[in-house]
């Protein structure tokens, strides 16, 4: 079976690296086969898929959709075309939905005593989308906490923070806008959905109903319970298990390293 990781994110989104220093480093690791799975947006694909022509590893498009029913209840899509679609419409509507929240999110912080220039936050992102993690770094940088931890776990991951909403589509609507690009889904580090057994069985029924295809099983942050839970939910509803690191790069999670995952994709690619 082949070593992946189908879950990674680049400067597109809130990653570090750009596609290509992305794609490099996979084949540096050992991985055959990489999905660029950014937030809301599939614009680094082609960069990435080019680079890993060159090197010699398979390049997977891919996105990664957040939900709204839950607070990170996100989806995966791979292999869907790249071309006006659904799917391209559904991710316009959410990268402007960020767009958008970028300015409620500097007034909450200077509201907290943390005042950001826009101008600083848009040069940590470097690409399409603004997330949480460029208003981290900037952050770090201006002295306000020391590491990306500590500003979510303060500003950027609390209730009081949770109040700036922006625009996310149900579940069902990203899992069909993914099937009408002729894609497949994942069901993204279901642990971070903090569902009891009961309820996350449920909501993976839900999702199965309206298209899913796998859940992601292997993920660093699984406890070997939650990784067997997953497995078996997976044999139970006929779902494919996938697997990834959710790799930002060294500077946004540092404590996540690419993922080497020996998955059969056979059905994926």
């Amino acid at each position: 079976m082949p070593i992946v990781d189908l879950h990674t994110h680049s400067t597109a989104s809130d990653g570090q690296y750009t596609p290509s220093e992305l794609a490099a480093k996979a084949k540096e690791t050992g991985i055959e086969l990489m999905a660029l799975t950014d937030h809301d947006t599939f614009s680094g694909t082609q960069e990435a898929i080019a680079a890993g022509e060159r090197l010699g590893l398979r390049v997977l498009r891919g996105v990664e959709l957040s939900a709204k029913e839950y607070r990170n209840l996100h989806i995966l899509g791979y292999g869907f075309s790249d071309g006006p679609s659904p799917l391209d419409a559904l991710c316009e509507k959410m990268r402007a939905g960020r767009d958008e929240r970028k300015y409620r999110i500097l007034d909450f912080l200077r509201g907290q005593g943390v005042p950001l220039d826009l101008r600083e936050v848009e040069e940590m992102a470097g690409g399409d989308v603004i997330g949480r993690p460029h208003f981290a770094q900037a952050m770090v940088r201006r002295g306000y906490v020391q590491s990306n931890r500590e500003a979510f776990d303060r500003y950027l991951d609390t209730d009081d923070f949770q109040k700036i909403e922006r625009f996310r589509p149900a579940a069902r609507d990203c899992v069909e806008a993914i099937k009408s690009a002729g894609g497949k889904v994942s069901f993204a580090h279901p642990y971070q959905v903090k569902l009891d057994d009961g309820l996350l069985e449920a909501l993976v029924r839900d999702l199965k109903s309206w298209g899913l295809d796998a859940i992601e099983c292997y993920y660093p942050k699984h406890t070997p319970e939650q990784q067997a839970f997953y497995l078996s939910l997976a044999e139970k509803y006929g779902l494919h298990p996938t697997g990834g690191s959710d790799f930002h790069g060294e500077k946004v999670k540092p404590d996540v390293k690419l993922a080497r995952v020996e998955l059969d994709v056979s059905w994926l690619i």
